[in-house]
């Protein structure tokens, strides 16, 4: 099983995923948006993959914080986004836990940390990893 956790290490929420996945007995590399940054080809499969609303927070200070005509380029255009989320990681929502589960051939995506959905694919028999 191959895990990736995305985000930036000094969040809160990212500081409970790492909790909960080392609770489990989970391992995973990390990766740190402020210190790696993040490849357009990454964030676009997470957009195509599950959604521009759940990868892009527009709860955060960085996206409150463009001007206008940026949030509105972003919300027109998907390539827009995708190209502002590149440059702006903390726009990214925290974490983004991406792998494959080996034993099951199932590859994962998880956006923001949701406990049960970890439970669901880390800790669950039928999910493939179970320690």
């Amino acid at each position: 099983m191959t895990i990736t956790i995305y985000g930036i290490k000094s969040c809160s929420t990212m500081k409970k995923a790492f909790t909960k996945l080392d609770d489990l007995g989970v391992s995973y590399e990390f990766h740190d948006y402020k210190k790696q940054g993040i490849d357009k080809d990454s964030v676009k499969r997470w957009v195509n993959e599950i959604g521009i609303d759940k990868v892009l927070n527009k709860r955060g200070t960085t996206w409150r914080k463009l001007t206008e005509e940026q949030k509105q380029s972003a919300d027109a255009n998907i390539d827009n986004a995708i190209d502002l989320l590149v440059e702006n990681t903390s726009m990214i929502k925290r974490p983004i836990v991406e792998g494959e589960l080996t034993d099951k051939n199932k590859n994962i995506l998880l956006c923001g940390y949701d406990e049960a959905e970890f439970d669901k694919f880390f800790f669950v028999k039928e999910y493939g990893y179970h320690q």
